[in-house]
């Protein structure tokens, strides 16, 4: 089953590289949104998530803030 991976960023974002790393190891696509760039998905993101903070993950719909390995790998079992 292909999963909706959504994954809000920044250029500057560790954490970011991190979690955009992992997909790629694991052969899942994701879109990326540059959270820095573009005005409308930073509100997007923050209207999901509540955070200000980079990454916030959405997969399927459940919303991760940060890269919480563990729940990542929850949401696409």
């Amino acid at each position: 089953m292909a999963h909706k991976v959504v994954v809000y960023s920044t250029k500057t974002c560790v954490y970011c590289r991190l979690a955009k790393e992992y997909f790629k190891q694991k052969g899942v696509k994701y879109t990326e949104y540059d959270v820095g760039e573009d005005q409308s998905r930073a509100e997007e993101m923050v209207e999901k998530s509540g955070q200000m903070g980079v990454p916030v993950i959405d997969i399927d719909g459940e919303i991760i803030v940060g890269f919480n390995k563990p729940a990542v790998e929850k949401a696409l079992a």
